[in-house]
């Protein structure tokens, strides 16, 4: 017989005050399980990850809910709430959740560096603050001023990962290319905090976010263009409800528009088969859909493809919600299915636009030993490769 659990409600209350408003509205009808993309993969922890459960758990203050790797496990991909018939905020129940433990002082064992880190140098990746702007090094990118229309904020992970540096370089080329008035903050920002808080750290995100609010208000900062999808949520969704009221854009919304005014050209040709991955955070979360095809389809001689989960029901490829600082065994990774996905329509290109779906293809992808068939490129580098042609 299973054990009999006890019902707290003192606990429901505290996860409701913690911001989970909609935790009451779910009805149990299991829809969110059905969508979760943990059903696509096997493994230990997609047998006891449920969102369902989760959610009961909350409503009811039952004891489980705060079992440390299912309540970390949920990649904040978008796909059950978007879907939910009761338009309950699921993740924002799952970052109340996690609001009250990681309150307590508790942080499963791989965010504590990530924490520890943001706390001491403004950023997730361990990178001392003082080499933020090394990417900028060789490229003529002025600082932000008053008179600048456009200030580039550019992620943590492409301001210290190598990798990741290749994408703030090629949107800097296009900007460049297009004539765009914009500068950089680079050395004196701190991340946009968007990650830590869906992890459930509510006062380091504050911190985080007055820190850049301050700075961007005090430079006359009014329109910003995003490298990461997750900076652009941040900027648009989490820093209005501080005083920070900006005009946000990702680059491929403003490369698009640019494109249709004639102010971008994209001239070398690129005879390939090329798909586009949607991130979590560009699409469902953002609904920004057209401008990355339209970019694509700009191109001469790319041929666009669509994956078979596309647009607002596309695949997560597992980064958000702290997930790309988790090991998770070969397997049982949602990026090798991403890359699966994109061998099936012979695609000979998988393009995305962020740096956390970069990562966890290109892992997938070598993984899953396709670099032979496969090519995975952000899309910034994929435009750059015709300008260069």
């Amino acid at each position: 017989m299973d054990e009999i659990k006890e019902v707290s409600l003192e606990m429901r209350e505290y996860i409701i005050s913690s911001g989970a408003e909609t935790l009451n509205w779910c009805m149990q009808c299991g829809l969110c399980t059905n969508l979760c993309p943990y059903r696509q993969v096997p493994g230990e922890l997609s047998e006891v990850f449920n969102i369902r459960k989760m959610q009961r758990q909350g409503q009811l203050g039952l004891e489980g809910f705060d079992d440390e790797e299912v309540l970390f496990a949920c990649v904040t991909c978008g796909m059950c709430q978007t879907n939910c018939p009761r338009s309950v905020e699921i993740i924002k129940n799952v970052r109340s959740m996690r609001n009250t433990i990681v309150g307590a002082g508790i942080l499963p064992g791989h965010l504590r560096p990530v924490a520890g880190s943001l706390h001491a140098n403004g950023n997730p990746w361990a990178g001392p603050r003082e080499k933020r702007a090394d990417w900028l090094e060789g490229l003529n990118v002025p600082e932000f001023t008053e008179g600048t229309e456009y200030l580039l904020y550019v992620c943590c992970t492409s301001c210290y990962d190598t990798r990741s540096q290749k994408i703030a370089k090629s949107v800097v080329k296009l900007l460049q290319q297009a004539g765009v008035s914009f500068g950089v903050l680079t050395a004196e920002e701190s991340c946009c905090g968007e990650t830590i808080r869906k992890i459930g750290d509510e006062e380091l995100f504050a911190k985080l976010a007055e820190s850049n609010i301050k700075l961007f208000n005090g430079k006359g900062v009014k329109k910003i263009i995003t490298t990461s999808p997750h900076c652009l949520y941040s900027f648009k969704q989490d820093y209005p409800e501080l005083g920070g009221e900006y005009e946000v854009m990702h680059y491929s919304e403003l490369l698009s528009e640019l494109l249709k005014e004639g102010k971008l050209s994209l001239p070398g040709e690129i005879a390939k088969k090329v798909t586009f991955h949607d991130p979590c955070y560009l699409g469902r979360h953002n609904l920004v859909y057209d401008a990355p095809r339209e970019l694509l389809q700009a191109v001469p001689g790319a041929e666009l493809v669509e994956l078979d989960r596309a647009k607002n029901k596309s695949l997560c490829c597992s980064g958000g919600g702290g997930r790309i600082w988790a090991e998770v065994p070969f397997g049982e990774r949602f990026g090798e299915l991403r890359i699966n996905d994109a061998v099936k329509q012979n695609a000979d290109i998988i393009v995305t636009a962020c740096p956390y779906c970069i990562t966890m293809l290109d892992d997938a992808c070598a993984g899953l030993e396709k670099n032979d068939v496969l090519k995975v490129m952000e899309m910034s580098e994929f435009l750059c490769e015709s300008l260069e042609k």
